[in-house]
C-alpha cells in the first residue's frame, strides 16, 4: 500500500503555529518557576519547549525528500527519543544539594515535562500538550500549597549558626528554640579555620536539625538568634542572615 506523501509535509504556517504554541505553553510553566525564584525560569522553559518542538518537527518532516527512496525507512521517533534522554543533563544542573537538603528536583522535573510538551506540539498532538500543561500548572500552583500544608509538621529544617567559640553559647541558642516550642532533633558542631576580625576568637559552626509545625515561630527564633552577641551568621532553608560585626547590624542575603 503506497504511503501518502502529504503526511510527510507541513506548510510554513502550520510550522510557525506549532513553534509559537510550544513557546507559549513552555512559557506558562516557566512563569511559575520564575515567580518562585528558581534557577530554570521563564526563558529556560521557553527555550526547552521550542527546541523540543523543533526537533520533533525535524524528525517528522525534515527528511521528507527521502520518503520516496526505496531503501530508506522513516522513523519519526528517532530524534524525539534522544530529547527525552538528553534533557536529563539540563535538569540535573538545576538540582542542588546543601547538606541533607536537596532543592531543584521540581524544577528539573518541570524542564523534563516541558520537553515532552514541546515534542507533543511538534508532532501535532495538541490535546495532550494542552492537557499536560494544565496538569503541570495545577501541580505547581495548587498541589504545592496543599503539600506544604500537609507536610509542614513532618519535615525537618536545617539551620546552620556560626558563632564565637565561647562557653554557654550552645545552651543559649537551644533555649531560644525551646521558648518557641521548636524541637531540636539533632545538633552537630564543627570547628572552622576562621577567626573573628575583632578579637581573634575561633569561629564554630552549629548544625541544627529542627522540627516545627509553625513557620512563624521559626522566623521569630531566627531573628532572636541573629540578635545574639555571639552569633556571626545564620543560615536556614529559607534565608541567610549575615551579621556585620563592625556596626552590629544584620543583613538578609
Amino acid at each position: 500500500m503506497p504511503i501518502a506523501a502529504d503526511i510527510w509535509h507541513i506548510t510554513h504556517l502550520e510550522l510557525t503555529i506549532r513553534v509559537l504554541l510550544a513557546a507559549g505553553l513552555g512559557g506558562l510553566i516557566g512563569l511559575e518557576r520564575e515567580y518562585s525564584n528558581h534557577a530554570a525560569g521563564f526563558r529556560t522553559h521557553i527555550l526547552v519547549c521550542i527546541g523540543s518542538a523543533a526537533i520533533m518537527l525535524l524528525s517528522i518532516y525534515g527528511f521528507s525528500e527521502f520518503v520516496i527512496e526505496a531503501n530508506v525507512r522513516i522513523d519519526p521517533a528517532r530524534l524525539a527519543a534522544q530529547v527525552i534522554s538528553g534533557i536529563g543533563f539540563l535538569g540535573a544542573g538545576a538540582i542542588l544539594r546543601n547538606g541533607s537538603t536537596v532543592s531543584g528536583l521540581t524544577t528539573a522535573a518541570s524542564v523534563w515535562v516541558v520537553a515532552a510538551i514541546g515534542l507533543c506540539v511538534g508532532a501535532g498532538f495538541f490535546y495532550c500538550a494542552f492537557l499536560s500543561t494544565v496538569l503541570v500548572l495545577m501541580s505547581l500552583f495548587v498541589l504545592n500549597k496543599w503539600e506544604k500544608r500537609l507536610m509542614r509538621g513532618r519535615r525537618y529544617h536545617e539551620v546552620v549558626v556560626r558563632i564565637h567559640d565561647r562557653p554557654g553559647v550552645l545552651g543559649k541558642i537551644a533555649t531560644l528554640f525551646g521558648q518557641e516550642d521548636i524541637q531540636i532533633v539533632n545538633v552537630k558542631m564543627k570547628m572552622t579555620d576562621q577567626t573573628s576580625d575583632l578579637d581573634g576568637e575561633r569561629i564554630k559552626e552549629l548544625h541544627f536539625s529542627i522540627k516545627t509545625t509553625h513557620s512563624e515561630k521559626l522566623d521569630i527564633v531566627m531573628e532572636n538568634i541573629s540578635n545574639t552577641v555571639e552569633v556571626v551568621s545564620l543560615e536556614s532553608n529559607a534565608f541567610k542572615l549575615q551579621k556585620t560585626q563592625s556596626i552590629g547590624r544584620t543583613q538578609v542575603l
